[in-house]
């Protein structure tokens, strides 16, 4: 019984410091809605299922798995949709296996530019065997440089290209890359990982109407359904992408939390522009809080940011790498980058002027004019008047 009491324990610690105490700005979290937490504690989680009708009893989960496709298909404008990743990653995993082969060419952004790990020359490429090319990135922009990319994928003609980032400020160049990825055979691909809710609520870019042919992402970052992967994709590239993930890739997918992401697609449904829209007005309004307050923010001249994201400029912070750990004490939570999010604080109700507020924390902080302990009384006070999901 001692340790059921200490893991009782620590579990009940974690729900009051993350959900009651703390500002929660890590760019890759969200928050769920009390009908997704319900779904994912449902019976839904003991079960089995499989595309080849193995196991039975099954006829109510396929039917949540089919409502959970079709509000995927309606909402990114696709012909085919899978729901079963267990992971962002996972989708990628799939994305790569099934179209590229060993020495193949892909070009993805670089980790420096904030590129994915996972699709990059140190991940799931290298155990395929494949050759990582890399955009050509305008670090000042913060973005694509359009014209050596096109250039490059004109002289390289890489077995696929895929767009999108895990430090993602603005839309990509997806319309004019297609163009030469068509004149060179290349798949075009869009991880929208970071970015899908501002995608699902129409506030960001369209990828696959701007001429990539799959996008794939996690579904619980700007996107706030549970832990999960998405793919959703033209019918050519669904089908072999079908033909790739059972059993290769998926076997059981947890259908708890499909029927879940059916919820979360549904709010998205109807909450999500202006969802979206004020998560990416909550950004502006935070970066420009933070420049005001002499915290160096990345894309001044460009607006700051078109995202759920902030970029605080490393290179000009005064030790910048123990900046997190002392937000950290101040109930302040952001990972390393220094790479703010809004989702989740934007979720829990907060808006521009609350921006402020939150920055004024961050930036007494960062220049050392206020002690840990006061500012996390501040941070905790904040932190308690939006304890309620909104857009739920």
């Amino acid at each position: 019984m001692r340790l059921s009491a200490e893991l009782k324990r620590t579990l009940e610690n974690h729900e009051r410091w993350r959900r009651e105490q703390c500002l929660n700005l890590i760019a890759s979290e969200n928050v769920t809605s009390p009908a997704v937490r319900r779904i994912l504690g449902s019976d839904l989680g003991h079960r089995y299922t499989a595309p080849d009708h193995f196991y039975l009893g099954c006829k109510f989960i396929d039917q949540a798995e089919d409502i959970a496709r079709r509000l995927a298909r309606d909402m990114f404008g696709s012909e085919w949709a899978d729901v079963t990743p267990l992971s962002g990653h996972i989708t990628d995993m799939t994305l790569l296996s099934a179209f590229a082969q060993r020495g193949d060419k892909i070009m993805t952004m670089g980790t420096e530019y904030g590129g994915y790990f996972g699709t990059s020359g140190v991940g799931y490429p290298r155990i395929l065997g494949l050759v990582n090319l890399y955009f050509p990135f305008d670090k000042d922009r913060w973005n694509i440089q359009v014209e050596k990319t096109v250039e490059l994928i004109t002289n390289e003609a890489p077995r696929i290209v895929i767009l999108g980032a895990s430090y993602m400020l603005f839309p990509h160049p997806v319309e004019q890359i297609s163009k030469a990825c068509r004149e060179t055979g290349t798949l075009l691909a869009y991880d929208g990982s970071h970015v899908l809710g501002l995608i699902a609520g129409g506030a960001f870019q369209q990828p696959l109407k701007e001429g990539a042919r799959i996008l794939v992402g996690s579904t619980h970052k700007s996107f706030f359904g549970p832990q999960g992967g998405i793919i959703a994709a033209f019918k050519p590239e669904g089908q072999r992408l079908k033909e790739t993930i059972f059993p290769a890739i998926v076997d059981n997918a947890h259908w708890n939390r499909i029927a879940a992401l059916a919820q979360a697609l549904l709010e998205m449904k109807r909450f999500g522009r202006q969802y979206a829209n004020q998560v990416i007005r909550n950004s502006r309004a935070l970066a420009e809080a933070l420049d005001d307050g002499g915290v160096p923010v990345r894309c001044k001249e460009y607006g700051y940011t078109a995202s759920h994201q902030v970029l605080l400029d490393m290179d000009r912070l005064k030790d910048g790498a123990q900046v997190p750990d002392r937000l950290e004490e101040a109930n302040v939570i952001v990972d390393r980058g220094i790479r703010l999010g809004t989702s989740e604080m934007t979720r829990r109700g907060m808006r521009e002027k609350d921006m402020n507020d939150v920055a004024d924390i961050i930036a007494r902080i960062v220049h050392g004019q206020e002690t840990s302990a006061v500012a996390r009384r501040k941070a905790t006070a904040l932190a308690r008047k939006f304890r309620q999901v909104r857009y739920a």
